[in-house]
């Protein structure tokens, strides 16, 4: 089976790619192509995905060890990586980068993968993006630091990918005050479940806080949930009590 790579028209002709679970070497419950090198899957397994992966893409994964942060690794040159000293992941939970055939990567498993292209100056942008990070502001740090690249706020464009749909997201009670907290329209967010739950609506708030930062934005509008045979989620996973899940991947070339 081929790799199957959503596109977002918004992004213009860059290279790049919401990929699906379709064309994995993964078995089991984690069926497909889980990039996902913190998950219990095989490691054999892992490595060829993310290998067909950086064939699809032309070029070597940049990746972080994802910690729902608002920080932000540059690649600044073609030998520079997210590793720290001893190899590992950089702790961050986004990247940015100007220098052409360098392949950025997020990975997603009902969060929202975001990719970024500014066309005229040559900057890209990947952003992985869970309520948290939303909240916290690490979409507008992506921007500021593609700024300090070159690229210019207007001219960023950027794609919400396959995540998690406002019906399949239930909340707690209490969920909802830092977004209160922080901005009152962020209510509009939330539609009334059953008893005392609510229902988020994670991807219109990330469009919600690009467009106000100044981006044109738009999703994809694919839900993770609800589509087992193309995407992994975390909370179907949870749901179904299975022991672990796979991890989708977003990635963007210049």
């Amino acid at each position: 089976m081929t790799l199957e790579a959503l596109q977002a028209d918004i992004l213009g002709p860059v290279a790049h790619g919401y990929f699906t679970r379709h064309g994995g070497a993964s078995s089991g419950i984690f069926e497909g192509l889980n990039c996902g090198t913190g998950s219990s899957d095989q490691t054999e397994a892992v490595q060829i995905n993310r290998a067909r992966v950086a064939e699809a893409m032309g070029g070597p994964l940049h990746s972080v060890h994802q910690v729902h942060s608002a920080d932000v690794i540059v690649i600044d040159g073609p030998l520079c990586d997210a590793t720290d000293e001893t190899g590992a992941p950089r702790r961050a939970d986004a990247l940015v980068t100007a220098v052409p055939g360098q392949v950025l990567t997020v990975l997603t498993a009902d969060c929202q993968p975001v990719l970024f292209h500014d066309s005229e100056s040559g900057v890209v942008g990947a952003a992985h993006a869970g309520w948290k990070g939303a909240l916290d502001g690490i979409l507008e740090a992506t921007i500021e630091a593609m700024e300090g690249l070159g690229a210019i706020r207007p001219n960023i464009r950027a794609a919400i990918g396959p995540s998690i749909s406002q019906r399949a997201y239930e909340v707690g009670p209490e969920f909802p005050d830092p977004f209160l907290d922080a901005d009152a329209e962020a209510g509009r967010f939330f539609a009334n479940g059953e008893g005392d739950r609510y229902l988020f609506d994670l991807p219109a708030y990330g469009l919600w806080r690009l467009r106000r930062a100044g981006v044109q934005a738009e999703g994809t509008g694919h839900c993770t949930y609800s589509d087992p045979a193309r995407f992994y989620s975390y909370r179907r996973t949870t749901h179904a009590g299975e022991a672990d899940y796979g991890r989708l991947i977003a990635a963007i070339r210049l």
